[in-house]
């Protein structure tokens, strides 16, 4: 269970014993429980919604605090990646530069604005969303999130030679792939039949776009694109649920 409890620690601010988690080797094994990692993040931000929903009126504030919590669970690491991902492939500069401002701990301007557009787009999503659905869609979305994680790592290279994210990238990239791909289709068949189908091929979609993306600007992925990739998943599974009721269908 080494590789577990090291995506556990990984992945969230909760405190697990080192024994627990081993060495760097079950860190590097530990790709596949993602999107384990990611279910159980969206059981826990489901039940704090529920809970937050008997005690205020409406869904604006459940929604806010919930997004809050999102992000407090991982520690806004994803959130950061992101920002140094806006700042460095809207720069318009050379690869070599765009790595040397990932790297740079300021956000700048591209960063916040970017970070403004997609917290408020979960917010619309999420405060749009209520009755059946919005349970299973909270559960969804930082499972396909971390699910994100899994697939771009498989599906690109890691750039800048050695590092931390190099570590996922010794394993078997088929095996990782398939859980993950079960996971999330089952998950969303799970809370949405059929028609959650298109919760996974809307985020396969934007995982293949996004990894288009990374490759045509920087040739492969870094860790900060991952987070970004993380973050721009989690949105993907409310806004298709609004799609499909805006559209008439039944979920």
């Amino acid at each position: 269970m080494q590789p577990f409890f090291a995506a556990i620690s990984f992945l969230t601010i909760v405190r697990i014993p080192p024994a627990w988690c081993g060495d760097e080797q079950a860190l590097g094994r530990s790709l596949s429980w993602f999107p384990v990692v990611g279910l159980l993040i969206g059981c826990v931000a489901a039940v704090f919604d529920g809970l937050l929903r008997t005690l205020f009126p409406g869904l604006l504030v459940p929604s806010a605090l919930t997004i809050i919590l999102l992000l407090s669970i991982s520690g806004g690491f994803h959130l950061d990646g992101l920002a140094d991902s806006a700042d460095a492939f809207m720069s318009s500069r050379s690869k070599e530069r765009m790595l040397e401002i990932m790297k740079d701990s300021r956000c700048g301007p591209m960063g916040v604005l970017v970070i403004v557009a997609l917290l408020l787009l979960k917010f619309a999503a999420l405060a749009s969303l209520s009755g059946d659905w919005r349970t299973p869609t909270i559960v969804l979305m930082p499972l396909a999130g971390r699910s994100a994680l899994v697939l771009k790592t498989v599906s690109l290279d890691y750039v800048r030679g050695s590092g931390l994210v190099s570590l996922f990238q010794h394993g078997n990239r088929e095996r990782h792939c398939g859980i993950t791909l079960l996971l999330l289709g089952g998950g969303s068949f799970l809370a949405f039949g059929l028609k959650g189908f298109w919760v996974l091929f809307a985020c396969l979609l934007v995982v293949w776009l996004f990894a288009r993306y990374c490759r045509a600007k920087i040739g492969g992925l870094t860790g900060d694109t991952l987070g970004a990739a993380c973050e721009l998943l989690e949105v993907v599974p409310p806004l298709v649920v609004l799609m499909l009721m805006g559209t008439g269908g039944e979920i």
